[in-house]
């Protein structure tokens, strides 16, 4: 495994759409694994493939619960509301106030290419929805109704 490069902001990678995953092979586990250290590395609870200048649908999410892999993840359910404070790996040091639903679920493949859906509340589901985004060429920038510290 390896510590990957975060790409930031300005980055034109974080601003295109990812494709999709098709081949489930080593090259693959092997970017899954460096993304979960570059994650662990930095102190994030997830990272998606263009922030290490991948633009394949690839995310890994930690919230201190164990690791979680998404390949090709699709989000297939919200429901409720929460807003909290929300940061990025790609955007160091500036954090805000994000609307997101409290519950979600998503449709993904695994690192084999078997599809599963997960659900998660909370911050998990800020999560799920933050690192998806990322695969749409979106930042949280964009969402944020208020930054925290008079930031930005």
């Amino acid at each position: 495994m390896a510590i990957r490069e975060i790409r930031y902001r300005d980055d034109e990678i974080l601003h295109k759409p990812c494709k999709e995953v098709k081949v489930f092979n080593e090259r693959l586990w092997i970017l899954l694994d460096d993304m979960y250290e570059t994650m662990q590395e930095h102190n994030g609870v997830g990272l998606a493939a263009p922030q290490v200048g991948i633009l394949k649908r690839v995310v890994v999410i930690d919230i201190g619960e164990g690791k979680i892999e998404l390949i090709n993840p699709v989000i297939i359910k919200e429901e409720g509301s929460q807003i909290g404070s929300e940061g990025c790996l790609s955007v160091p040091k500036v954090f805000g106030q994000v609307e997101r639903p409290d519950a979600v679920t998503v449709k993904a493949q695994d690192r084999f290419g078997k599809e599963f859906e997960i659900s998660g509340t909370e911050l998990l589901a800020r999560a799920f929805c933050h690192e998806c985004e990322h695969l749409d060429g979106k930042l949280f920038l964009d969402r944020v109704i208020e930054f925290d510290d008079n930031e930005e």
